[in-house]
């Protein structure tokens, strides 16, 4: 067979469209889609549908650079803040040095504490500022009042004591502030809302009570010294039982002296004191 001149070849090849660069992909040889059909092959355990999708090379890089990007979070009481702010190194060592005295004035938290023989005086001292104490004793002294001065005042302290009552489980229930000894809250307690420990529901009621007959009542000066003694005593007792801190019981006071401030703005007439001592005798005389 006579064999073919060069020129002839050269020509051949460039005239051959597949010699070109854009078109040399389809010069690959055979085995690279068997490599390929290899690789797409299902794995044992995959479903099928995964096997025939087409891997897409972007887009495990996308997500091999958003798994680097996003690291694990731990959990916010695991994080050590590197930087806090003045305010909050002030705010938590306060909170340490309250709860650390509030803790060593629970002396009578326990019978066994250290003075746990005074434990039964000083609950006895806190029964006084109880809420369910002043309006009970409130209602009794209303219904034996027979001037209508008495009974102006004492209605406006019942609503001082209801607001004061409402204001003060509003704001635990929100806090939810447990105290410093853990204690579960006595059945009395319970019938006022007074489950939690900020602020201290007995001194805000010794704080408003005090200063409300204070206001309200023509006293000796050793009888009102003794009055804000007595509401001073009424918030301590309830730190050296355990319930409360001293944040609470300051925080106490200066809620029940804003009581006071609120009731004296609002403060209702003898004639409007008089129309709900009508509707509550109603209410009650419809029962008998």
């Amino acid at each position: 067979m006579p064999a073919i001149p060069s020129s002839r070849s050269r020509t051949r090849d460039r005239n051959n469209v597949l010699s070109r660069p854009e078109f040399m992909s389809l010069n690959q040889p055979l085995w690279s889609g068997n490599s390929e059909s290899q690789g797409n092959s299902r794995r044992p355990g995959q479903p099928k549908h995964q096997a025939n999708l087409p891997c897409d090379p972007q887009e495990t890089t996308d997500n091999a650079n958003k798994d680097r990007k996003e690291p694990t979070k731990l959990p916010e009481e695991d994080c050590i803040q590197l930087n806090p702010s003045f305010k909050g190194i002030a705010m938590s060592s306060l909170l340490a040095i309250d709860i650390c005295l509030s803790k060593r004035l629970g002396v009578c938290a326990y019978t066994s504490s250290s003075w746990g023989t005074a434990r039964s005086m000083v609950t006895l001292l806190a029964f006084t500022g109880h809420g369910i104490t002043w309006i009970i004793g409130t209602i009794v002294c209303l219904t034996r009042s027979n001037t209508l001065a008495e009974q102006e005042v004492l209605v406006n302290l019942l609503l001082a004591l209801l607001l004061d009552v409402m204001t003060v489980a509003g704001v635990q229930k929100l806090i939810k502030r447990k105290g410093p000894w853990e204690m579960s809250p006595g059945f009395l307690d319970y019938c006022v809302m007074d489950v939690y420990s900020f602020p201290a529901a007995h001194a805000s009621r010794a704080a408003m009570v005090s200063k409300f007959l204070l206001y309200h009542l023509v006293l000796a000066i050793p009888l009102r010294i003794l009055l804000v003694l007595w509401a001073f005593l009424v918030g301590m007792s309830r730190v050296l039982l355990g319930r409360h801190h001293l944040t609470d019981m300051v925080c106490g006071f200066a809620l029940g002296l804003l009581h006071v401030s609120l009731v004296e703005t609002v403060w209702l007439s003898s004639s409007t004191c008089q129309t709900l001592i009508s509707i509550g005798t109603l209410s009650w005389s419809s029962f008998y």
